[in-house]
């Protein structure tokens, strides 16, 4: 009885992660793998090309079809989808069919939809390369946008490949997403971790006054703080000028539009993320192991490694883990005080979705991130001796 009641509690937040959370997920993932604009626009050549392959001659009945194909897309307005899709893999055909369209609805009654009315049009709408990539991003499934996301491509007779070496962005871009939020975590871990055991040895009004310092940055607006260490960090700033002041520096350093300030603000916003995991973990750590180790004959350091490290390890990999997925998704941040080389995976995923409309690549994106994370996450909890981590 007590475990149905149990469970009728659960049943609110469980729904309401099912619903807001993993089905919005799912579905956004999906994308990576779901081939939606051509076969929504151009149903009937699809059809013709079902047994065609690369190398045969084009069926002439793909033209008419075509044609018919474009002026309902027009109607319904998928064709400029299908369109974008299809440019992805073969550069040119996007402005090729928007013309082709516009000229097979203006044409005359009678006119007659053929090879040569399309290569008039222009030639990429006759070549074999067209209808490979047709056919291909008509398919329901498709690895495309995976591929794309680590910088390979399928060719026109299916082999995977490289993409050019000037076109290789994405494998690039994520070493660099694991590298900043690495240096991030280990620089909030170097510092939270002496204010964690503080706050274990300390009287409880120092630890309460401690703990409000901690929480502080959560009082106030993500985009407040990142604009205030703009603010601190120019050329012009306060600790430039404090620096030159007292006389460290001869000539202000460049602290702002570079990974130093993206790791700066990075770490003041997610500092408490590492701070409050490892204090719940150390306050659960008995004070008198550390002297039952001194009583043995073990030295302070030989002690804080044999004893204290290993018990306070399930809150290290909490908070590590905790700061480093939150960094893996940070795109605000380095926008506003990175250069253009500090940029992260997930800017690369919030424009493909707000701006270029290239949800699939996005999601694609999305899902390297949500392995990274996941792989992770295992990591540490074996690294934490196969404990559980609790995020609290």
């Amino acid at each position: 009885m007590a475990m149905k009641n149990r469970s009728l509690l659960l049943a609110p937040l469980t729904g309401f992660l099912l619903i807001f959370f993993v089905v919005p997920m799912v579905w956004f993932l999906s994308f990576a793998v779901r081939e939606t604009e051509v076969p929504r626009a151009l149903p009937r050549s699809l059809e013709v090309l079902t047994n065609w392959q690369i190398g045969e001659a084009i069926p002439p009945e793909v033209y008419p079809a075509l044609a018919q194909d474009m002026v309902e897309a027009a109607d319904s307005g998928s064709m400029a989808d299908a369109a974008r899709r299809i440019n992805y893999e073969l550069t040119g055909a996007r402005s090729a069919l928007s013309k082709a369209s516009r000229q097979v609805r203006r044409a005359a009654e009678g006119t007659v939809f053929d090879e040569q009315f399309f290569a008039s049009v222009d030639p990429i709408l006759t070549s074999p390369d067209l209808f490979a990539v047709m056919k291909r991003a008509g398919a329901t499934i498709s690895d495309h946008y995976l591929l794309a996301s680590v910088d390979l491509q399928r060719k026109l007779d299916g082999a995977i490949a490289q993409v050019p070496s000037e076109n290789r962005v994405y494998l690039a871009v994520l070493w660099r997403t694991l590298e900043i939020s690495a240096l991030v975590m280990f620089t909030c871990l170097f510092l939270g971790f002496p204010v964690a055991v503080l706050l274990t040895t300390s009287s409880e009004r120092v630890a309460d006054a401690i703990l409000i310092l901690v929480m502080l940055p959560f009082w106030t607006s993500l985009l407040v703080r990142t604009t205030a260490w703009i603010v601190l960090l120019q050329k012009e700033g306060i600790i430039n000028s404090a620096l030159i002041s007292l006389g460290l520096i001869s000539e202000p350093l460049t602290m702002i539009f570079n990974r130093t300030g993206v790791v700066v603000a990075m770490t003041h916003v997610l500092l408490p993320f590492m701070i409050l995991p490892l204090y719940s973990t150390l306050k659960g750590i008995p004070k008198g192991y550390m002297r039952a180790a001194s009583s043995l004959g073990a030295r302070p350091v030989t002690a804080f490694f044999r004893v204290y490290l290993p018990l306070a390890l399930p809150g290290i990999a909490a908070g590590c883990i905790m700061v480093f997925i939150l960094s893996v998704g940070y795109y605000v941040t380095p926008a506003l005080v990175g250069g253009p080389a500090d940029q992260m995976l997930s800017a690369f995923v919030a424009n493909y979705t707000t701006g270029t409309g290239n949800w699939g690549l996005a999601s694609a994106l999305g899902l390297i991130l949500l392995i990274v994370t996941s792989v992770l996450y295992l990591v540490a909890q074996r690294l934490s001796g196969g404990r559980t981590i609790s995020l609290g």
